[in-house]
C-alpha cells in the first residue's frame, strides 16, 4: 500500500515538473518570437528611413547640387568627427554635379593635432578642386578646434546667435599632493628621465616642468593664431581680444572678421552657391562606433596624461 502511494506521489511530481518545464519553454519561445518581431519591425522602419533618405539624395544626385558635410561634436580620436568630415569632402568632390560644398559646423573644438590635420587636408583639397568653393556654416557653435578648421574655408557664415571664436589653448587637471599629505599617503613614483613624470597629479608642482608645459601651450597657440591669420587675412579686425580665447556671438564675429556674413545651410546653397538642392555626403557611423560611443568608451594617451586634458580653447 505504501509503495503504491510512493509511486503515485512520484508520478504526480514528474507530471508537475514536466508541466512547469513545458510552461517555461513556451514562455521563453513566446518572448523570443516577440523580440524577433520587434527587431524585424525596427529594422523595417529603419530601412524605410534609410530608403527615403537615399531616394531624396539620389533624386538630387543627378543634377547640380550643393554638397553638405557635417562637423558635429567634440574633435577627438574617439568621435572621429574630422575623419568623417574629410571622407564626406572627398566624396563630394568626386561627384561631378557638386557646385559647392558646405561644412555644417556644430562643435566646441577639441584636439589641436586633429584640427590642424583637418585644416591642412581641406587646403590641399581646395588646391586640387579650385572651381568648387568650400563654405563653413555655423549653426550653434564653432569654437576652438572647430574654428581652427573653419579658417580653411573660403567663407564662414553664422547665425546672429552662433558661438564663434575661442582662439586659445587650455590644459587642465588636478593636484592631489596636499590632500595626500593630510591623509598620510606617500607617493612612490620612479621614472627614468627627469621630466617623465611631468603633470603627475599626485606630485608637487615642479617650476621647471610647469615652464615646459606653458611653452608647449604657447607654441600650440602660436600655430593656431598663424592658421587663423593665414585663412582670414585682411578680414581680421585689429582687436587685442581676438586671440585671447574668448568667444563672440555670430553678429559680433562678423564685425571682427571671424565670419563673413549671416546665413544658414539653405540660404548659402540658394543665394551663394546657386544650387538649392542639398545632398548630404556625411558618412554614417558603423554599428561598432555607435555602440562604443553609447557606452562611453574612452582612451587616454601618454601625452594627454602628461599635459592633462589639452585642447584648443
Amino acid at each position: 500500500m505504501e509503495q503504491d502511494r510512493t509511486w503515485e506521489r512520484q508520478l504526480i511530481e514528474k507530471l508537475a515538473t514536466a508541466s512547469l518545464t513545458e510552461q517555461r519553454r513556451a514562455r521563453r519561445w513566446k518572448i523570443f518570437f516577440r523580440l524577433t518581431w520587434l527587431a524585424v519591425l525596427a529594422g523595417f522602419v529603419g530601412l524605410m528611413f534609410v530608403d527615403m533618405e537615399s531616394r531624396n539624395n539620389s533624386k538630387a544626385m543627378g543634377q547640380p547640387h550643393t554638397a553638405v558635410v557635417s562637423l558635429d561634436g567634440a574633435i577627438d580620436s574617439e568621435s572621429n568627427v574630422t575623419a568623417k568630415m574629410l571622407d564626406g569632402l572627398n566624396a563630394a568632390y568626386e561627384d561631378s554635379n557638386t557646385r559647392g560644398i558646405i561644412i555644417r559646423a556644430n562643435s566646441p573644438g577639441g584636439s589641436p593635432a586633429l584640427s590642424g590635420m583637418a585644416n591642412d587636408e581641406i587646403l590641399r583639397l581646395k588646391k586640387l578642386h579650385p572651381k568648387v568653393p568650400v563654405y563653413m556654416v555655423v549653426e550653434e557653435v564653432c569654437a576652438s578646434g572647430c574654428y581652427y578648421i573653419a579658417a580653411a574655408a573660403d567663407r564662414i557664415y553664422v547665425d546672429k546667435a552662433s558661438i564663434v571664436g575661442s582662439i586659445g589653448v587650455i590644459s587642465d587637471g588636478f593636484g592631489f599632493d596636499k590632500a595626500m599629505d593630510k591623509l598620510g599617503i606617500e607617493r612612490r613614483l620612479a621614472t627614468a628621465g627627469s621630466n617623465k613624470g611631468m603633470g603627475d597629479p599626485f606630485s608637487p608642482k615642479n617650476p621647471q616642468q610647469e615652464a615646459i608645459r606653458q611653452g608647449l601651450l604657447d607654441e600650440i597657440h602660436g600655430q593656431f593664431i598663424a592658421v587663423v591669420k593665414q585663412g582670414r587675412g585682411k578680414r581680421l579686425a585689429d582687436d587685442p581680444d581676438l586671440f585671447s580665447g574668448r568667444v563672440w556671438l555670430g553678429s559680433s564675429s562678423i564685425k571682427l572678421g571671424l565670419a563673413d556674413g549671416l546665413g544658414s545651410v539653405g540660404s548659402v546653397a540658394r543665394d551663394v552657391i546657386k544650387a538649392e538642392e542639398l545632398v548630404d555626403f556625411t558618412p554614417d557611423d558603423d554599428l561598432a562606433s555607435r555602440v562604443a560611443r553609447r557606452i562611453g568608451v574612452s582612451f587616454s594617451g601618454g601625452v594627454r596624461a602628461m599635459l592633462g586634458d589639452t585642447r584648443l580653447h
